[in-house]
């Protein structure tokens, strides 16, 4: 394979990954409520952050990249919108179809896209750019079915984590090209062990101050956390392999998928049901992402 394709097989890992992750949370809320649950992929998943970070330095022989200014404000910028993000989807997940949030959330990519050229200067090409937008009018027709609940919290607040999510997404490759040293594996490597740092002391001493029951409960269900943050940091590793090889706006289109995913989950898991709606927007998710793939191809 092209190592320049490598970036397609990360992302659907990533994808699955995450998938199962997002899952594994969803659970964890209705035990230690959703301050609880996003604490632990990352309070959990830093230690397996730093494994990943040492089997790269030992696999490679390369050293360990130093940070500088911008790689330390890209990746505080892209944890910080991560947090708030993971928060903001798993309060809607409380409230709706598992499938249907993670296609709200699943609307980031054109903002993706358009911040990524404004501040990084990846490029868009035309057919790129049409599968993108074929990809999120899936998404946005699955959302659709939220408009017959009695409240559109769920709906703001699946949005609103897709923005924070395109807005980590451009942090972290943005950390990654600030590094000034390293292949790919050690840059990803890198970036995430410096994310999930500053995530896990951020939330750490936000809990001690605002919600000790919360992190006393994370501790207690330390089984389904270790699993949740070892998931986590798995696909978080595919995520910046992908963010080191590609645009971002690629790699969070590819992850589309992801919703296929998910639908599958609530089917078979979950119990949840699909509309007609949501299969129209599931045929639309497969062919932006199948163009997206022809146009890099």
């Amino acid at each position: 394979m092209d190592l320049s394709l490598l970036w397609i097989p990360a992302t659907i890992a990533a994808a699955a990954a995450q998938t199962a992750r997002n899952a594994t949370q969803r659970r964890l809320t209705e035990t230690i409520g959703t301050v609880g649950a996003t604490q632990v992929r990352f309070l959990y998943g830093f230690p397996f952050a730093l494994v990943f970070l040492a089997i790269a330095l030992t696999i490679t022989g390369e050293r360990l990249p130093l940070p500088q200014e911008d790689f330390l404000a890209f990746a505080a910028g892209g944890a910080l919108a991560q947090i708030l993000a993971t928060a903001l989807m798993l309060s809607a997940m409380r409230e709706r179809s598992f499938a249907v949030v993670t296609a709200y959330v699943k609307t980031e990519p054109v903002l993706t896209a358009i911040v990524g050229l404004l501040v990084l200067g990846d490029p868009v090409t035309v057919g790129g750019l049409c599968a993108i937008l074929v990809a999120t009018m899936g998404v946005i027709a699955m959302s659709g079915r939220g408009a017959a609940d009695a409240t559109l919290r769920p709906v703001f607040y699946g949005l609103a984590a897709g923005a924070l999510f395109a807005a980590s997404a451009i942090g972290f490759r943005g950390a990654i090209l600030a590094l000034d040293s390293g292949g790919t594996l050690i840059r990803a490597s890198t970036t995430l062990a410096w994310s999930l740092g500053l995530q896990t002391a951020a939330l750490t001493v936000w809990l001690l101050i605002a919600d000790r029951a919360a992190l006393v409960g994370s501790l207690r269900a330390w089984r389904p956390s270790l699993a949740a943050g070892f998931l986590g940091a798995l696909a978080s590793q595919f995520w910046f392999i992908g963010f080191a090889l590609t645009t971002a706006a690629n790699v969070r289109t590819l992850a589309l998928v992801e919703v296929l995913m998910a639908q599958a989950v609530s089917r078979r898991l979950m119990a949840q049901g699909t509309t007609p709606r949501e299969w129209l927007g599931l045929i639309l998710v497969v062919l932006g992402v199948a163009g997206l793939l022809l146009a890099q191809a």
